[in-house]
């Protein structure tokens, strides 16, 4: 609850369910010691609502260095229920951005500027790999539950979007 309060976001105050996703959670506890890696889930999310706390292993990153790949910027961003890998078929729950063109800030590999990416929605990744091309992933075994949780607290809160607040960890 501290750090949302630090992020400006209050749960009291707003009475509604918010998702905090912390990058780097794991900084000295998984892969290189004091940096925030890459292919891997050693960042956090957070279900927090005054009826639940709910964690889950959690990658905020994109899965390759590529110029021009996007990673989403610190800050509160958005999200409705919706689908992700409807290009492959009908897709599987998940959230997706609640912004026009589903645009959201971030920066991308290679440049310089905050430009906007398209669909970066939470997703479940995979056991063999993170699956971002710059979007929010969650390790595949929590998954199903942290969605579950996510979309019965959106619902027992009378919410259409759920705020999700990026936060970076401290070294």
């Amino acid at each position: 609850m501290q750090r949302l309060h630090e992020a400006g976001y209050s749960v009291g105050a707003h009475g509604a369910a918010v998702l905090l996703g912390v990058r780097g959670y794991y900084l000295d506890t998984m892969g290189l010691a004091g940096v925030n890696d890459r292919k891997l889930y050693d960042d956090a999310m957070f279900l927090v609502s005054p009826r639940i706390h709910l964690a889950a292993n959690a990658n905020t990153d994109p899965g390759a260095h590529r110029r021009g790949i996007a990673t989403l910027l610190p800050g509160i961003h958005p999200y409705k229920r919706g689908r992700h890998g409807i290009s492959r078929g009908p897709g599987y729950p998940a959230l997706r951005p609640a912004t026009p063109g589903e645009r959201l800030p971030v920066w991308r590999d290679g440049m310089t500027d905050v430009y906007t990416g398209i669909a970066i929605n939470i997703h479940k990744g995979s056991r063999t790999s993170v699956s971002s091309e710059g979007c929010q992933t969650i390790w595949p075994g929590q998954y199903t539950e942290f969605m579950e949780a996510t979309y019965a607290e959106m619902t027992a809160m009378n919410q259409s979007i759920i705020y999700y607040v990026l936060i970076e960890e401290r070294a």
